[in-house]
């Protein structure tokens, strides 16, 4: 009993002092170009070409880059929320707040895919070599698990669909737990944090037979996974963080912005470094404790890196972010299609096979690299385009929306 009285001082106590709070919680600039910059890079990953760039170690694990937005997720929610949520009232906001900015976009690109099934259907030379329309990954069983949001929670056997849109499934369950634990233990939620970020890789240690590439099987316990360690970050560090930031800011001197730089390059190197080693091995389950360590760097935004980071092209990258995840891949098979026509009407090789993260796939520019990296621009180009319209006619009007009928309920 005293053990239990003990403990139960000592977390009030820590919470008390650590619990981030809501009225002073800022916006992390830098944080959002990162988000931008990870999305491209996922993007990157599911592009199979030859050159260097696709071809390298560290685009061959950029995977893992989804864990950074599941951290930095962590972070953002509880920074803005666990002060806000006293009620059953103030979770239904913040649980339609949170739908309304990820569903519409989830919405109109299934949409997209299924109209595009719909059109395969309709022309058989859009079909190529492929699968028949509506079936394998586009079947129709699996689309009322994408429209109920179920396809990264285990309810689906492979990923369908829009396949990237399983993140945003496991994201918005994440989401309602972390609700749940704040309106249950209140000050004490940190502890359900804590048994998860322990918990969950140990989980997928024993049990995943990818490490850490998975998503429609374990993708649930792998986003709680990055997004513990985030809240954690958030809930103990995220008052000091602020006084730093703004102690950084009114330092004049060089040596601590130089020390900063210093060791943002180191972070980076060390994010370099460990994807390229680490996406294809247990170690690649580590993934959110380096993220989470790197978003302690950067939350600071005290270096020549952060300032760069701070650009308006930059920051425009990260406002697009999750635009530019959720459009990619449907960009990238309609720029198949199109090659796929091309090769048939004019006898060319722009689709071949190639090696691709260890497996030989339909790829850009087999025999020749170059046609590999003029498809690898020409894609970035093109999602970055669509991602554009998508976030100004899709994914903005509709948050404001959904907020509006927040504010009304």
């Amino acid at each position: 009993m005293a053990q239990t009285a003990f403990l139960d001082q000592a977390s009030s106590s820590l919470a008390a002092h650590s619990r981030p709070a809501a009225a002073t919680a800022e916006r992390f600039e830098v944080l959002d170009s990162w988000r931008g910059i990870c999305a491209l890079l996922v993007a990157l990953f599911h592009f199979p070409a030859t050159g260097f760039i696709s071809q390298s170690a560290f685009i061959g694990s950029s995977y893992l880059f989804v864990d950074f937005f599941f951290v930095l997720s962590g972070f953002v929610i509880t920074s803005s929320y666990a002060n806000r949520l006293n009620d059953a009232a103030d979770a239904r906001r913040f649980a339609l707040v949170r739908f309304g900015r990820i569903y519409p976009l989830h919405l109109f690109m299934l949409a997209a895919f299924v109209a595009f099934e719909a059109l395969r259907l309709l022309l058989p030379q859009l079909r190529g070599n492929g699968a028949e329309p509506f079936t394998g990954g586009f079947g129709l069983d699996s689309l009322l698990a994408n429209l109920l949001l179920l396809q990264g929670v285990g309810f689906t056997g492979q990923l369908t669909w829009n396949a990237p849109s399983w993140s945003i499934s496991a994201e918005f369950f994440a989401y309602l737990l972390f609700a749940a634990a704040i309106l249950v233990a209140a000050r004490r939620a940190w502890i359900f944090f804590v048994a998860v970020a322990l918990v969950a890789p140990l989980f997928l240690l024993a049990f995943s037979p990818t490490n850490m590439d998975v998503s429609w099987d374990f993708g649930f316990i792998r986003c709680l996974y990055g997004f513990s360690l985030g809240a954690l970050l958030s809930w103990f560090q995220h008052d000091s963080i602020t006084a730093a930031r703004r102690s950084i800011r009114a330092d004049g001197s060089l040596a601590g912005p130089l020390v900063w730089t210093l060791i943002e390059c180191a972070t980076i190197v060390g994010i370099f470094a460990f994807v390229s080693l680490a996406g294809q091995n247990t170690a690649g389950i580590a993934a959110p404790f380096v993220f989470v360590a790197a978003l302690y760097v950067f939350a600071h935004e005290g270096g020549a890196v952060s300032m760069a980071l701070r650009s308006r092209a930059l920051l425009l990258l990260g406002a697009l972010s999750y635009s530019i995840y959720m459009v990619h891949v449907f960009v990238q098979a309609r720029m198949f299609n199109l090659a796929g026509l091309l090769d048939r009407k004019l006898g060319g090789a722009l689709l071949g096979d190639i090696g691709f993260h260890g497996d030989i796939v339909s790829g850009f520019g087999p025999g020749s690299a170059a046609i590999g990296l003029i498809a690898t621009a020409l894609m970035v180009v093109l999602t970055l385009a669509a991602a554009y319209c998508t976030y100004r006619l899709v994914e903005m009007p509709a948050l404001a929306w959904f907020r509006r009928l927040s504010k009304r309920i």
